[in-house]
């Protein structure tokens, strides 16, 4: 069973991308992140002509998160429990005998901001949620853009990230805090080297300096250890003309 990731960064501008990759890799299930769609104006059809079922929650030019699925997504969940929040960046579903949760985690701006005590609070309504989705579901999936660097590895330069949004200590334990409870980065269970990165800004020549953060993560319950057969990193839709910043990240499941 192969799983996937993509913080498409606007369906709208990039969907014959995501049509393209879903040919090219075929996979059983991929999240999408930043869709900046509103639910009305999703491409279902595009999707169901290409093999898929699509469950989404969307809004108008910002967030917007969506699963694609070859079986259809049951027990839909478009609101994250213990939370008021007009943004739409969780769904969570079952799909072929997993408990999938797509999340479009806040980018906080910066560590002195509004936004910073907002993705600090949601991570915590996060964390909450899955305490309790892991005692009714063994077989468990935590994908999509994090926006958090889990360790150095993940940094194409700690020391000038040090401390800053994306990497700083209590973005880091708030992520431990979701491994905690029993899931592992499955990423990490398969690879230990540094320079592997998943986000790269478009300024400055990011992707062709490999200025990465490795911030897309696909995370698994402990259940699900003995079936990790392969994680990866597709680099290949960042070399696109007019990319999305992220490109796809992936798990294969026996």
């Amino acid at each position: 069973m192969k799983l996937a990731s993509w913080n498409v960064n606007s369906l709208t501008v990039r969907l014959s991308q995501v049509l393209r990759w879903l040919e090219n890799e075929r996979p059983d299930l991929l999240a999408l992140q930043e869709t900046k769609l509103e639910d009305a104006r999703f491409p279902a059809a595009e999707f169901a002509a290409a093999g898929y079922h699509a469950v989404y929650s969307g809004q108008k030019t910002y967030n917007g998160v969506a699963l694609l699925a070859r079986t259809p997504p049951q027990q839909v969940l478009r609101e994250l429990p213990g939370l008021e929040d007009p943004q739409r960046r969780f769904l969570a579903a079952d799909i072929d005998g997993l408990r999938v949760v797509n999340l479009y985690v806040v980018n906080g701006q910066s560590v002195d901001s509004d936004k910073y005590a907002y993705k600090l609070r949601w991570l915590a309504a996060v964390r909450a949620f899955l305490e309790t989705e892991l005692a009714r579901h063994l077989q468990l999936v935590v994908l999509g853009d994090f926006n958090i660097a889990p360790d150095d590895r993940d940094v194409h330069d700690p020391e000038v990230w040090r401390d800053q949004i994306l990497c700083s200590a209590p973005e880091r334990a708030a992520l431990q805090g979701l491994l905690d409870l029993g899931l592992e980065d499955s990423f990490r269970a398969l690879h230990d080297e540094s320079g592997q990165y998943s986000w790269w800004d478009y300024r400055q020549g990011g992707f062709r300096r490999d200025l990465g953060l490795r911030i897309d993560l696909i995370l698994s319950s402990r259940a699900l250890h003995a079936r990790l057969r392969a994680a990866a990193i597709d680099r290949i839709p960042r070399t696109w003309e007019r990319p999305s910043d992220h490109t796809p990240v992936l798990l294969e499941l026996a």
